[in-house]
C-alpha cells in the first residue's frame, strides 16, 4: 500500500469507492401498488441480465418526474417485463414513467479503475433485444 497522498505520515491505507455495478437505463414503470410493504420488484430476466440479485439496495431515478429513492429488489415474474414500484415508493411514480434503476458497489480504489459495470437498455415493454 501506499502512502495517502499529500499525507504527512507514511502509515498504509485502504481507501474504498462507490462506484456504479448496474444499471437499467429507462426502464417503463408497469405498476404502483401503494399496498404493498414496499421495493421495486423487477423482472427476472432483467435482474439478471443487469446483475441484480433479490434484496440488493437500489436508486430509482424518476426520469419523467425527476423523483429519485432507495429502495431494495424483489423478483418480479420472469419475462412479463414488470417493472413495480411498491409501498410509499409508488407515491414517486405513476404507470409509464422512465425511469432509471441502478446499484453501486464498494470496492478498493485501484480495483475500481477497471471494473466495468452491467448496463443494460430494454425497449417501453422492458424486453431486451436479442
Amino acid at each position: 500500500m501506499q502512502p495517502f497522498p499529500n499525507h504527512s505520515e507514511s502509515k498504509p491505507y485502504v481507501m474504498n469507492i462507490e462506484v456504479l455495478k448496474s444499471k437499467i437505463h429507462r426502464a417503463t414503470i408497469m405498476q404502483a401498488d401503494l399496498n404493498y410493504i414496499g421495493s421495486i420488484a423487477i423482472d427476472e430476466d432483467l435482474m439478471d441480465a443487469a446483475n441484480l440479485i433479490e434484496n440488493e439496495k437500489v436508486s430509482i431515478y424518476n426520469i419523467t418526474n425527476g423523483e429519485r429513492l432507495d429502495t431494495y429488489v424483489i423478483k418480479g415474474k420472469r419475462g412479463s417485463g414488470i417493472i413495480s414500484l411498491n409501498g410509499a415508493a409508488a407515491r414517486k411514480a405513476a404507470v409509464g414513467d422512465k425511469v432509471i434503476i441502478v446499484s453501486y458497489a464498494s470496492m478498493d480504489f485501484e480495483a475500481a479503475k477497471t471494473f466495468k459495470p452491467t448496463i443494460i437498455f430494454p425497449d417501453d415493454h422492458n424486453k431486451l433485444s436479442l
